[in-house]
């Protein structure tokens, strides 16, 4: 059975940091590019950043240098390293999993919520 599970939203102050994990399991963590994407209220779903299976590294333009992604394929588990967090970073954070070989297969996680206020 396929998992992802997201962890470590919560509230923070604005300027403050928060380290969001997605355990995975079910399927070969290490042949799947991770991706971590946002939900704002009454926003579409955006892109925040990935990893490939290689360890190499995208970002969306107006969160680089805010967030940091990184994989433990040990583990089976992607970080995401937020900072320096304003109000409007405040979403529902998913994770993705998309196979980087065929078949393709792809896998959302179902959110944790962050939200930066005072």
């Amino acid at each position: 059975q396929v998992q992802l599970v997201e962890s470590g939203g919560g509230l923070v102050q604005p300027g403050g940091s928060l380290r969001l994990s997605c355990a995975a399991s079910g399927f070969t963590f290490s042949y799947y590019r991770m991706s971590w994407y946002r939900q704002a209220p009454g926003k579409e779903r955006e892109f925040v950043a990935l990893i490939t299976s290689s360890g190499s590294t995208q970002y969306a333009d107006s969160m680089k240098g805010q967030f940091t992604i990184s994989r433990d394929n040990a583990k089976n588990t992607v970080h995401l390293q937020m900072n320096s967090l304003k109000p409007e970073d405040t979403a529902v954070y998913y994770c993705n999993a998309r196979k980087e070989l065929l078949p393709y297969s792809a896998y959302w996680g179902q959110g944790t919520q962050v939200t930066v206020s005072s």
